[in-house]
């Protein structure tokens, strides 16, 4: 008979398998790094618990066929302490002979003991199996934004991700670009570039800090969110640290933004890479504040040489990239759940903190690489 039971040590070189096949595209066996990985952060990492852990599958014939990840983010509600449950990796061995062996192990996962769960990385499938389990998409949550700088060097890199040769076109596009934001108002918003005079207003600071200064500044720049992590009790060093290991996207970039009396006003983390579509981690602001914040972290991408910066929304900032014309588009779906219906309100009322550092896309999971 079939059973759901947590991860265990000896399950790793199954689900490092089936991840690298499965959600990597990978061939054949997953490359040691990504097992080692695993194993710190679904086992002995930050964020795994004795009663609330990663649970796999296992057939009638004990194979391992089924994984979900999960991690523990303490939360807080109204002054009240939560612990939260994140859904990360939801897999089923290709070929399996068990259709439900998805949704059995999405099911053990809900009835936990957590006060509430949610996922930011939900496909088509699993979203269809979170929702008859009550749970509800959250689609303010998931949408990927797009704010193009340099639409030549945009196009450009799109390009290029299908057809190598289109990067010896590079210089080129980036002439065009500069002539084309040179002819643009400072401040003016454009759908489809930034001007080169920027659009950050006069007076506003931008300064690149430390990961000690950019922890300092969650909590103050969250705390008017009535649900919201606990930041005190999260292992920020270990994840800012993971975070900055994603050499496929980058170096990492933290930024504060203050205003001319010093007040922070916000602050951000993203990857710049010239030329290409840079991927934001996290963007903070305090309420009124998002569209200069916004704003700081064009002009700084921009003078990076970025040709496109890309994140995941915030409900927070939805109005702010609305009148400053920046693009939205479907991603994966953040799925929400609580038997709390005062906390699960919450989360859909756009009251919560979610994604990016309150989630899992800080791992090398999402976007890192394992094969060197």
């Amino acid at each position: 008979m079939s059973a759901i039971r947590f991860l265990e040590e000896r399950d790793l070189p199954v689900i490092a398998n089936m991840m690298h096949r499965v959600l990597r595209n990978g061939k054949g066996d997953a490359p040691a790094a990504l097992q080692d990985y695993m194993r710190g952060f679904y086992l002995e990492g930050p964020g795994c618990g004795d009663d609330l852990g990663s649970l796999v599958h296992v057939d009638d014939d004990g194979k391992v066929s089924g994984f979900i990840g999960v991690h523990i983010l303490p939360m807080i509600y109204q002054n009240r302490l939560l612990r939260a449950a994140i859904s990360g990796s939801l897999m089923v061995e290709k070929g399996n002979r068990d259709p439900m062996a998805g949704a059995r192990l999405l099911k053990a996962f809900a009835n936990g003991p957590q006060d509430l769960s949610f996922s930011e990385t939900a496909n088509h499938m699993s979203t269809q199996m979170w929702t008859r389990l009550r749970a509800t998409p959250a689609p303010q949550y998931s949408l990927d934004w797009i704010r193009i700088i340099r639409p030549s060097s945009f196009v450009l890199d799109m390009a290029s991700k299908r057809i190598g040769l289109a990067g010896l076109f590079r210089p080129f596009a980036s002439a065009a670009d500069r002539l084309y934001r040179k002819r643009l108002p400072a401040r003016r918003v454009q759908w489809a570039a930034t001007p080169a005079e920027g659009l950050a207003s006069p007076g506003m600071q931008v300064r690149e800090i430390d990961r000690d200064t950019f922890t300092s500044l969650l909590e103050p720049l969250t705390a008017h969110f009535a649900l919201r992590p606990r930041w005190a009790d999260m292992p920020l060093a270990h994840m800012l640290e993971d975070a900055a290991q994603k050499t496929g996207q980058g170096n990492m970039v933290l930024a504060s933004v203050t205003a001319a009396n010093g007040a922070p006003v916000g602050a951000f983390a993203y990857y710049p890479q010239k030329g290409s579509v840079a991927r934001v981690l996290q963007v903070l602001a305090r309420p009124g504040q998002e569209g200069t914040v916004i704003d700081c972290l064009s002009d700084h991408a921009a003078a990076r040489g970025v040709a496109a910066l890309r994140g995941r929304s915030q409900p927070a900032l939805l109005t702010a990239m609305l009148v400053r014309r920046i693009a939205f588009l479907p991603a994966t779906t953040t799925v929400v759940h609580s038997r709390d219906p005062e906390i699960f309100q919450a989360m859909l009322n756009g009251q919560a903190f979610l994604n990016g550092l309150a989630g899992e896309e800080w791992s090398r999971l999402i976007g890192g690489r394992f094969d060197r």
